[in-house]
């Protein structure tokens, strides 16, 4: 097995059988149906500065390893993902859609590809593109924005070369996926301002007595309180007519 081989086994695929199993798509899930590779893509028109906020959030906000970067052609940009520990489609479609909605809710979703899904399937990376024969490619984030009007290799990458990028890399431990799962989660709801509660409770209030109670409530929001200030103002003096 060369270096290449080596490196895609140990980031991405399930463990070989022991008769010797070849190293492609097959291997992106275990005998069990849990897989350790999860891909999002951005498909054409190309758009690194989109991608690049992901690539760049999941470091910088959630604190994870850096994905390895694809261009795919007719696919665009892939970001490929490596787990530690297996997890079930359903979790890893859960992570990347928490992800899209992070990064990339100004997308339109038919653009974004996230695999594994119910359906359609992924291809390893380096592969020749049989529509195009064009090839896919591991490529460095300083080189990933000159991929934009093209996203592919005319000729096949060398496979030193991609181990290398690969090789640096590192798999996401289950506690730090567990602990990026906690920061994507939506904001819960906040509950309901205790205004109304004021409300409701001085109603029976005279109108001055009311207006006091709001504007001394520290929980009411600060807003209501200066309109109740202002209310409180004596009002200004008229001049009679002469």
């Amino acid at each position: 097995m060369g270096r290449l081989h080596t490196e895609l086994s140990r980031l991405y695929l399930s463990p070989a059988a022991e008769d010797g199993s070849a190293v492609d798509e097959s291997r992106l899930f275990t005998t069990n149906g849990l897989t350790r590779s999860l891909v999002l893509g951005l498909t054409r028109p190309a758009d690194w500065d989109a991608m690049s906020r992901v690539w760049q959030g999941v470091q910088a906000d959630l604190e994870l390893p850096a994905p390895a970067i694809a261009v795919c052609g007719a696919e665009g940009y892939q970001l490929w993902f490596s787990l530690a520990q297996a997890v079930t489609v359903a979790q890893a479609q859960g992570f990347l859609e928490l992800l899209r909605l992070r990064y990339l809710s100004a997308v339109a979703p038919r653009r974004i590809t996230l695999w594994p899904a119910q359906s359609g399937h992924t291809r390893l990376v380096p592969a020749l593109q049989a529509d195009t024969g064009q090839w896919s490619a591991f490529v460095s984030s300083d080189l990933a924005a000159v991929f934009a009007d093209d996203p592919s290799l005319d000729l096949p990458p060398g496979e030193d070369n991609q181990a290398d990028l690969l090789s640096r890399l590192k798999s996401i431990q289950p506690g730090e996926l567990q602990a990026a799962l906690e920061l994507l989660q939506p904001a819960a709801t906040p509950p309901a301002t205790s205004a109304p509660s004021v409300v409701t409770t001085h109603t029976q209030q005279d109108p001055r007595g009311f207006l006091l109670t709001v504007m001394n409530d520290a929980s009411v929001p600060l807003v209501l309180r200066i309109e109740a200030a202002k209310a409180l103002l004596p009002l200004p003096a008229t001049r009679s007519n002469e």
